[in-house]
């Protein structure tokens, strides 16, 4: 491997994984029980999703898992962080349990465990049922309750095999993206509505960490926020207050009560909301974590908005800047400010990369292989910077590249690729591309030098 990356900083039992979420790739939507979620009927719902696509086949992963776990091993990935889809263990929400959906994670978490690769489950992606949404959704205090039922059914299963839990992905993009901005499900754009989804989701995070510590002693639980640097776009007062708005806004409303800090007071201020507080609420949210997960792609560069929505601040685009295929401006230099910030701020005791990654428009030689110097570029320059943060004292113990596979891109539908794996979505046809065999080449150098230190 010719990167000049010096990975002796790492842990020798570094977690080199890949991610994915349920929707994103599973499909099988109407299979063996499982039930709509707010997610298949966004998808559904004309104009929302690019190309008017939805999540009803994706990759076919419910039927192709075997062959995804063939692909994590010839990466030579140890872990593999994974979502399950509530509607297909609990098609009501709540209730009966689904025991064919259940049996399809058991089997997958076998694969895994047969090949050699620790599996990372994350409790909720997303995909609330359509029946709790039906029901209020996450604005209402029992969803919170439904999502702690819910983590201790799974814990109870799969528990004896997984030990390494997150019970929420990015509540960011569940609150303010579908109930602020209505860009993703359940496409609200209310804020009254995103500010009590935001605080339930909060104590969903809370309750589920107790559930699962319950059902399954020893589990390491943790949760995983979407986080940016926040830089004003100028040197005004007016955009030095909303960077720090929008820093409230994208970081410590999802940090401050998960480390018994509270709610920010500025950024209740900022959303002039009462928050639906019960006595007990903040203490469970700030229930101790065992490790915390960062999912960084970009940084935001901001200017004051006073007419926009809250955080009334906006992001800019800086010129001759180096972008991705998502016009996302790339700052490896992000992802290690964050890491040191997450230990030092917040007094991480240890931190996973859970999300890092780049699209690119991909083309296809007539040999059937895959060249995406770019996304390979990108990948390493956040790997490098990961090991700055490392070498620095951050307590790095994982790093999962998003994602294995093209994907459903959410509200981008298809056309956004992030696989380090190539989907041809008609056959079905999945090809490493050049940049999965880069990070393959990463893997195999720090076991080489991990070999070499003990």
């Amino acid at each position: 491997m010719t990167d000049p990356i010096d990975l002796a900083a790492l842990p020798q039992d570094f977690a080199w994984g890949t991610a994915t979420s349920a929707y994103q790739i599973e499909g099988a939507v109407a299979e063996d029980g499982r039930s709509p979620s707010i997610w298949d009927t966004f998808s559904h719902t004309p104009g929302k999703i690019d190309n008017d696509d939805h999540g009803d086949v994706a990759c076919d992963h419910y039927h192709r898992w075997r062959e995804d776990i063939a692909l994590m091993k010839r990466l030579g990935t140890n872990a593999y962080r994974l979502s399950l889809a509530w509607p297909r263990i609990l098609p009501g929400g709540d209730g009966a349990v689904n025991a064919k959906g259940l049996d399809f994670y058991d089997q997958l978490i076998d694969g895994l465990l047969e090949a050699g690769i620790t599996p990372s489950v994350t409790v909720y992606h997303w995909d609330l049922p359509q029946a709790l949404q039906d029901r209020g959704g996450w604005p209402e205090r029992d969803t919170a309750h439904h999502l702690a039922a819910y983590a201790s059914v799974v814990a109870e299963r799969l528990g004896d095999r997984v030990s390494h839990w997150a019970t929420l992905n990015e509540p960011l993009c569940s609150a303010w993206i579908g109930h602020l901005e209505g860009r993703m499900a359940p496409g609200l754009t209310d804020l009254d509505a995103a500010v009590r989804a935001s605080y339930h989701l909060l104590l969903g995070h809370g309750l589920a960490t107790q559930a699962i510590r319950a059902a399954a002693p020893g589990a390491q639980v943790g949760i995983v926020n979407n986080l940016s640097t926040v830089e004003a776009a100028s040197d005004r007062p007016e955009d030095i207050a909303a960077a720090r708005r929008m820093d409230g806004h994208t970081n410590r409303w999802w940090l401050d009560p998960v480390h018994g800090r509270g709610f920010p007071s500025d950024m209740l201020d900022v959303y002039g909301i009462e928050l639906p507080e019960q006595a007990g609420d903040l203490a469970t949210m700030a229930e101790p974590l065992d490790w915390l997960g960062l999912n960084y792609y970009f940084p935001a560069v901001v200017t004051d908005d006073p007419t926009g929505p809250a955080p009334y601040a906006r992001q800019v685009q800086r010129l001759d800047v180096p972008r991705t295929g998502m016009d996302w401006e790339i700052d490896a230099g992000g992802i290690e400010e964050l890491l040191l910030r997450l230990t030092h701020d917040y007094g991480a005791r240890k931190l996973y990369v859970t999300e890092n990654g780049s699209a690119y428009p991909d083309v296809v030689r007539r040999d059937g292989t895959i060249d995406d110097p770019e996304r390979a570029d990108y990948l390493i320059g956040h790997l490098a910077a990961c090991v700055s943060a490392a070498r620095k004292g951050a307590p790095l113990a994982g790093y999962f590249a998003w994602s294995l596979l093209d994907n459903f891109e959410w509200a981008y539908g298809y056309d956004k690729r992030f696989g380090l794996v190539h989907v041809d979505y008609a056959t079905q046809n999945r090809t490493v591309k050049g940049s999965g065999h880069r990070y393959a080449d990463v893997i195999r150098a720090h076991r080489s030098q991990a070999r070499k230190a003990a």
